[in-house]
C-alpha cells in the first residue's frame, strides 16, 4: 500500500459500526490466512507457485499492520486471533501443491467479494483507502493465481455455449417454469452459478477431508466429517443438474489431500476457517437464487441453504464451548448499564 495513511487520519471521528466490522473481520481472517500459508510455504515444492504464495503472505502481513495502526490510533483493542501457536510448520504436508494453487484463487475470490461489500460500508477516508487497497490486493492475487492455474492446465473452466444467430425476447411465462412439463435450457447465468458453486464445494470438501484427518478433538473431527458429507451431497445435486442438461460438471479434487494424520493447524483455526467457508457458501447460494429464473433451480438452492445454516450454527457452538470465539464489536447494552448504575 503506497498511500501515506497518516494524512487521512481522522482521530476526531469515531469508527462507525460498519468500519469496525470490516476492519475487525479482515484482521481476524488475515491472521488465519498467514498461519495456513506459512505451512504451505514450508512444504512447497513447485517453484512456479512460490511467487504467488509469497505475494499473498506479504499482502496479508501488510493488512494486519495497517489495521493495527488504525486500531491503535483510535485506542480500540487489538483482536487476539491467530499466531504461530496455531500452526506447526514442521508437520507433514496435508495438501498438495495443486490444492494450494486452487486455494489461493479461492481465497482471492473470497477477498474480492468481501471487499466489494466493505468499500460501501466505510466513510472515513483512511479506512476507505485501506479497504480499497485490500480489495485491489485480492484482485491482483486472483489474477496471479488465475494465470498460474491456466499455465499449469489446472484452471477449471465453466462450460462454453454456442453463439446464437440473433437476439430473441422471452414470449412465454413457461420461461420461469421448471417443476412440470417441458423445461427450457439453462441460462448462462444459471450454468455459471451451478458450476461455480459446484467448484467451491469440491475445494471445500477436500479442505474438510484434510481437517477431519488431523483434528484432535472428537467434536471437531465429527464436525469436519459432517462438512465433507454435506459438500459431497451438494456437489452431486449441483453436478446432476448440469449433467441432465448435457453440460459438464466440475472435476473433484480429493486426490490433492495426503494421508497425513499430524495436525499442521490448531483445532481452533480449522473450525474458524470452516466457518468462513460456510459464510461464503451461504452468500454464494443466496446470489444464485437471485439470478436463477427457472423455478426448480431456485428451489434447489433454497433447499440447500437451511442445511448450511444449521451447520454454521454448530460451528459457532464449538467455538463458544471451547472459548475460542472473540466477541465482535457490538453496541452497548443499555439495560445492563442502568442496572450497574
Amino acid at each position: 500500500m503506497s498511500v501515506d495513511k497518516k494524512q487521512f487520519m481522522h482521530n476526531d471521528i469515531r469508527l462507525t459500526a460498519g468500519e469496525l466490522a470490516v476492519l475487525w473481520s479482515q484482521y481476524q481472517a488475515d491472521t488465519m490466512v498467514i498461519c495456513v500459508l506459512k505451512h504451505f510455504e514450508a512444504k512447497l515444492e513447485d517453484p512456479d507457485i512460490r511467487p504467488v504464495l509469497e505475494f499473498a503472505i506479504e499482502k496479508a502481513l501488510n493488512h494486519i499492520k495497517v489495521i493495527r495502526e488504525i486500531f491503535n490510533s483510535d485506542k480500540y483493542p487489538i483482536p487476539i486471533r491467530f499466531n504461530d501457536s496455531d500452526v506447526n510448520v514442521d508437520a507433514p504436508r496435508l495438501f498438495s501443491d495443486v490444492f494450494l494453487a486452487m486455494y489461493l484463487r479461492h481465497m482471492a475470490m473470497l477477498g474480492m467479494t468481501a471487499g466489494a461489500i466493505a468499500v460501501g460500508m466505510c466513510a472515513r477516508s483512511d479506512v476507505s483507502i485501506i479497504i480499497m487497497d485490500i480489495m485491489a490486493d485480492a484482485v491482483e492475487l486472483h489474477d496471479k493465481a488465475r494465470k498460474l492455474l491456466l499455465v499449469k492446465g489446472l484452471y477449471i473452466r465453466s462450460p462454453a455455449l454456442s453463439t446464437p444467430d440473433k437476439v430473441e425476447f422471452v414470449s412465454k411465462q413457461s420461461f420461469l417454469t421448471g417443476f412440470f412439463g417441458e423445461k427450457r435450457s439453462l441460462t448462462a447465468m444459471e450454468i455459471a452459478h451451478l458450476f461455480f458453486n459446484g467448484s467451491t464445494n469440491t475445494l471445500g470438501k477436500a479442505l474438510m477431508m484434510g481437517f477431519a484427518q488431523v483434528a484432535g478433538s472428537p467434536d471437531v473431527k465429527d464436525f469436519m466429517q459432517r462438512g465433507k458429507n454435506i459438500s459431497s451431497k451438494h456437489i452431486k445435486l449441483l453436478s446432476d443438474t448440469l449433467i441432465k442438461e448435457d453440460l459438464p460438471a466440475p472435476m473433484t479434487c480429493e486426490s490433492t489431500v495426503t494421508d497425513s494424520t499430524t495436525a499442521p493447524f490448531s483445532d481452533e483455526l480449522m473450525v474458524f476457517h470452516t466457518n468462513i467457508m460456510i459464510a461464503q457458501g451461504l452468500g454464494n447460494y443466496s446470489k444464485a437464487i437471485a439470478v436463477s429464473q427457472r423455478r426448480d433451480i431456485g428451489l434447489l438452492y433454497a433447499r440447500l441453504l437451511p442445511e448450511i445454516g444449521l451447520y454454521a450454527e454448530d460451528g459457532l457452538k464449538i467455538m463458544i464451548e471451547n472459548q475460542w470465539m472473540e466477541e465482535p464489536p457490538q453496541a452497548n447494552n443499555r439495560d445492563a448499564i442502568v442496572k450497574k448504575s
